[in-house]
């Protein structure tokens, strides 16, 4: 068996897969274009999505399965996939912790007032008029209450928080007060302190925040999105911000990344910034690679039961 790896994992991990799994040959490679021949050989291709596109699924004509060792897949080309009949898994899941935790950090940044005490700190000013505030009691809204946002509810309750989770069925989440679906999301938004979105980028997600809802929110509201930029569009969220509609905005995903130099994001008081990182730790390989040997092996054993298995028409 022949696998095709577009992007070269760390040393210590191809030494243990390699390790684990003799009888296969593998090779890391810069990208599809970069596997040459290889490629054409290739039984399974592990990627990190965003660089398979139609041409190269052609080229393949070996290929029975794609790892992508992320969670995003909207670039994925699913149509050529389903086609073929070619199995798609991803790491979904191995997002939780950090994502979660970065959502936590952003929280306590808003109420804590890091900001405003650190300009103190700078100014070697001593005040202790800082209104600082708690996360207990406050109502946090999480639209996508799945893996992620599970842990979210998770440690927001931990923070004796109210939570309310969005998802397309509506079905109880353990770890939320209530769920809802979203056709009900006016219902909560008027009593949210923070609004956080962990939605992937699908044809039901499209822009799916409106100027609407956001008008519908406390000015005392924070929103949160480590999920994807097209949730609602860039130009109705900067005059939201611009207008001071709600308090302030964590902003780890946009529209076009990177964002652009000069954008009016970077600038703005009531936004922070952060490079698309709400997932990325020392852990994220390591936990990506253990889904890959779950599914490697079943695989291999020919006994199905993948992890994370991709209903190719949805795209998730």
């Amino acid at each position: 068996m022949k696998i095709v790896f577009t992007f070269i994992p760390p040393e210590k991990l191809r030494e243990q897969l390699e390790t684990e799994f003799p009888q296969i040959s593998f090779h890391y490679g810069k990208g599809p274009a970069g596997a040459g021949e290889e490629l054409e050989k290739a039984e399974v291709i592990v990627t990190y999505g965003e660089d398979l596109n139609e041409h190269y699924i052609h080229k393949a004509k070996r290929l029975q399965w794609i790892m992508i060792m992320s969670a995003g897949m909207e670039r994925m080309p699913f149509e050529a996939c389903k086609k073929r009949g070619i199995h798609v898994t991803n790491a979904r899941g191995i997002h939780k912790i950090p994502m979660a935790e970065f959502t936590m950090g952003t929280m306590f940044h808003h109420v804590k007032k890091f900001p405003e005490i650190q300009r103190n700190e700078q100014l070697q000013e001593w005040n202790r008029k800082v209104k600082v505030g708690e996360l207990a009691g406050k109502h946090v809204l999480i639209l996508g209450i799945g893996a992620i946002g599970g842990e979210i509810a998770r440690l927001s309750k931990a923070f004796r928080m109210e939570v309310t989770g969005i998802n397309r069925s509506g079905d109880h989440h353990k770890e939320a007060d209530r769920t809802e679906t979203f056709e009900n999301i006016n219902e909560f938004l008027p009593s949210a302190d923070f609004i956080v979105s962990v939605l992937p980028s699908t044809g039901e997600t499209k822009y799916l925040l409106t100027e609407e809802h956001f008008r519908r929110m406390k000015p005392a509201a924070v929103f949160i999105n480590i999920g994807r930029g097209d949730l609602i569009r860039e130009e109705t969220l900067l005059k939201i911000m611009e207008e001071k509609v709600i308090a302030h905005a964590y902003l780890d995903v946009f529209e076009k990344e990177p964002l652009s130099k000069g954008h009016p994001f970077w600038g703005m008081e009531n936004v922070t910034v952060t490079p698309h990182l709400s997932s990325i730790t020392e852990q994220y390989l390591p936990r990506s690679f253990e889904i890959f040997k779950q599914n490697l092996s079943a695989y291999g054993n020919n006994t199905g039961g993948f992890i994370n298995y991709i209903d190719l028409k949805r795209g998730y």
